[in-house]
């Protein structure tokens, strides 16, 4: 199997060759004179870093660059590395399977068409395959495909889902996923929500009542986002609003190989202050890896 980085080095494959890249050759120079700046500031911006956290990582650059009174571009290149690293390492991580723990809550929410049924799959597998007993709780409820949906990956990952008929209350199916849960000993259940729009505020009272349930179990319990990366700054919208109706602990950054703008990584991590813990990196199920600052970087200027 490959290593993370050889799994995030795929997932950034088009970022790389596009921005990242042009970002790298900029300090192929002996001497960093001043109009690099403003052409990084240009490639930031274009790889959809943000402009305040473009501005932000170009100032600690800077000052470092001053501070050590560095010239050369090689040095200063790792000085870039090396800032995108610390915006990047917000406290938090993945989900592991834990002996001391009995089971473990990941609540995993986002919007339809972000890849949120096949990112719940593709983690199922990952856990299972740590050795983990994983129950999946279908509490999208709105749709019937949705139900369907869960079930064949369920089916394909050969883990148990929980699921009542369409239309039925999610909070019912959260309920019932954690009894079987607690019968059967399992380390995780991941419960699939409905892909709410974040405008629609009944339904993220929905998703209130949901996380409502699964806090009356005395287990600990994650909330996962998945965001789309192809949706760029729209993603970081979505991430607000989710974080204030669930508290969101985690970000999947789903489809991260489809898009050449990686640089929302950089955006969420310092804007949202909410740690990204894993990155899907194709469309198999195993092509999912754990979100680390130091490969990413590693990746995107390799």
């Amino acid at each position: 199997m490959p290593d993370s980085l050889d799994r995030t080095k795929k997932a950034v494959k088009r970022s790389r060759d596009s921005w990242f890249g042009k970002m790298a050759r900029l300090f192929d120079r002996t001497r960093v004179e001043d109009e690099v700046w403003d052409e990084l500031e240009e490639l930031l911006i274009a790889a959809d870093v943000g402009v305040a956290t473009t501005q932000k990582l170009i100032e600690k650059v800077k000052q470092r660059v001053r501070t050590e009174k560095l010239s050369d571009g090689v040095q200063v290149r790792a000085v870039l590395k090396d800032e995108m690293v610390n915006l990047l390492k917000v406290d938090g991580g993945a989900v592991s399977i834990s002996k001391s723990v009995s089971t473990q809550i990941i609540l995993v929410v986002g919007v339809n068409g972000s890849g949120k049924t096949t990112s719940i799959a593709k983690l199922a597998h990952s856990l299972k395959s740590e050795g983990g007993k994983v129950i999946l709780a279908a509490a999208d409820t709105f749709r019937a495909a949705a139900i369907d949906q869960l079930k064949r990956w369920g089916e394909r990952v050969g883990v148990e889902v929980v699921a009542h008929q369409p239309g039925g209350d999610p909070g019912a199916v959260v309920y019932d996923a954690l009894q079987a849960a607690q019968n059967r000993q399992a380390q995780v259940v991941i419960i699939d929500t409905a892909g709410r729009l974040h405008t629609k505020f009944n339904l993220m009272e929905e998703l209130k009542k949901i996380k409502r349930v699964a806090g009356k179990y005395d287990m600990p319990q994650e909330v996962l986002l998945v965001i789309d990366a192809t949706t760029g700054q729209n993603g970081l919208a979505q991430a607000r609003h989710f974080t204030e109706a669930a508290g969101v602990s985690g970000i999947f950054l789903a489809k991260l190989d489809g898009t050449a703008k990686g640089g929302i990584v950089l955006a969420i991590c310092d804007e949202l202050k909410i740690p990204i813990t894993y990155i899907g990196t194709g469309e198999q199920l195993d092509d999912i890896a754990p979100f680390d600052a130091n490969t990413f970087v590693e990746a995107i200027f390799s």
